[in-house]
This record gives structure tokens, sequence and C-alpha cells, in this order.
């Protein structure tokens, strides 16, 4: 019998990896599973890349929680960020290919949400990931 700490394969690196549960939709929800997270992604799929251009999304991120997600985003390996300026340092964000990997989950999203709330809008790049 298994015990709660230990996984399939008795690995303790694979039980490290799992902050709640062994489920992959509960280490998928701690990453993204808050309101913005996904948003974030969203338009950096659509081409935005500096702080100001994520700040000015319409749905209205306040600052501190769009540096705290960029961060999250960075630490688990979904974005990474290059300096485009030094003084002060100011940087661009992309997609790593872990991070692009998430476009055809957010194209089902998109889709979704366009099938259940009529007059829904998906971006042209949504719609073709």
């Amino acid at each position: 019998m298994m015990k709660d700490d230990e996984t399939p394969d008795n690995s303790t690196a694979a039980t490290a990896a799992f902050e709640r549960s062994c489920c992959p939709i509960t280490n998928a929800l701690d990453i993204f599973g808050d309101r913005w997270t996904l948003l974030i992604i969203r338009d950096l799929i659509l081409g935005k890349r500096r702080y100001q251009e994520l700040i000015s999304s319409a749905e209205k991120i306040a600052s501190n929680i769009l540096a705290d997600r960029l961060k999250k985003l960075e630490v688990a390996d979904l974005i990474t960020r290059r300096a485009y300026q030094q003084n002060p340092a100011r940087y661009e964000y992309f997609l790593t290919k872990k991070g692009e990997s998430l476009k055809p989950v957010l194209a089902a999203i998109a889709s979704w949400g366009q099938e259940h709330y009529p007059g829904a809008v998906v971006f042209p790049q949504m719609e073709k990931s």
C-alpha cells in the first residue's frame, strides 16, 4: 500500500514537485488558477511584451498583482524576461516552450467561452492556436 507521501514510482524527486497533490489539475491550478495568470499568458500570446503593455489590458490588473504573477510565471518556467533598458532596468517578457504549450489550452477555453457566452469575441491569434 502506498503512503500519502509516495508516488507510484517511489521517486522522492517527483514528490517534491507536488505542492498539494499528485493530481495534474491541482498542480496546474496551483500555477494559473487565479483570475489573472491566464490573462497575462493570453496577452503574451497576443504579442504584448512590456510591463506597460500588460498593465494596459482592458481587465485592469493592479500593478502589484501583475508584478507578482510575472515572478510566479518566471519561477514556473512559463515565461522568461530580457532587459531592454538598463537604467532604470526594464524588461520584456516572452513565453518559454512550456508557456507556448498553453496556446491550445487557451484556445479551447476561448472556444468554450464563445460558445456559452454569445457575443464574446475571440482574438484571431487565439483562434489559430
